[in-house]
């Protein structure tokens, strides 16, 4: 196994500073949320934040695990938008970002982003599915050649209608049929399925390219009552080879002790 961690938990702190806490604690990459270093998402922007990315990475001995929070900005953008002109802002917002991926060596695109894919009313959720599939379609040939993935991920009915189980995700990543447009799993994100976690990796393992850990509130691993063990049995019988990057849905006053944490249950279930 091997183990990122996203950088939105460390709040303010500079991105070198979190770097180095992470290498600290023993994790080997870094997953980036791109609102946290592009700015207004300029060229200029970017291409700044791209570069201390790189260096401040390089610095730590760090690998470029992924995005994640791909739409969340600038804000107004929808993949699923009735209008075209408004689709296509938003495909091209998604292009940069591959872009960027690409720069920092390449990796997963994690596309969770509710609001930017619900439907709008009197659309339907079979119509915005449509179209957020004919994007990510479209984006594939970009995705391949920045050796990267866009990975779409199930979201539970309370965040947006559009994609909610695994199963709706396959789905549309089957209908592509492209290497670089995959799946993953989030344990949080999973809440909203029937099936336990461990039957969720086991059925849909040839699709799981990223897991986020986190608990089901969206705290950080370890935190709660949750039983990781029979999921990270499925992920070892499986051979899976991707990131397990720790995703919590707060900042904590000791990142560096909540780190230290998940790292602990990490290697403890590696032993089980």
């Amino acid at each position: 196994m091997k183990y990122s961690v996203c950088n939105e938990l460390f709040g303010p702190l500079p991105f070198g500073r979190a770097c180095a806490i992470a290498k600290a604690e023993g994790f080997s990459g870094i997953e980036i949320a791109p609102f946290t270093l592009f700015g207004d998402f300029s060229d200029g922007a970017i291409a700044r934040g791209v570069a201390e990315a790189r260096s401040a990475l390089a610095e730590e001995g760090l690998a470029f695990a992924g995005f994640h929070w791909l739409m969340a900005k600038p804000e107004g953008l929808s993949l699923v938008a009735p209008s075209a002109p408004a689709r296509a802002a938003a495909r091209r917002h998604l292009a940069r970002l591959v872009e960027a991926a690409g720069e920092l060596g390449g990796g997963a695109l994690v596309l969770g982003s509710p609001k930017q894919r619900r439907s709008f009313p009197g659309q339907g959720r079979e119509e915005a599915t449509r179209l957020l599939c004919e994007t990510l379609a479209d984006l594939a040939p970009a995705a391949s050649a920045c050796r990267s993935a866009i990975l779409l991920e199930q979201l539970s009915p309370d965040q947006t209608d559009v994609v909610n189980t695994m199963d709706e995700a396959v789905a549309c990543v089957e209908s592509i049929g492209s290497p670089a447009i995959d799946g993953m799993f989030d344990f949080h994100n999973a809440c909203g399925e029937r099936e336990p976690w461990e039957s969720l990796i086991a059925r849909h393992f040839p699709h799981i390219r990223h897991v986020h850990a986190n608990e089901i509130d969206g705290r950080a691993p370890g935190t709660g009552g949750s039983d990781y063990s029979p999921s990270f049995e499925a992920l070892r019988r499986g051979s899976y080879g991707g990131w397990i990057s720790m995703e919590i849905f707060e900042v904590p006053d000791d990142p560096a002790k909540t780190l230290r944490g998940a790292m602990e249950l990490f290697r403890k279930l590696e032993k089980t």
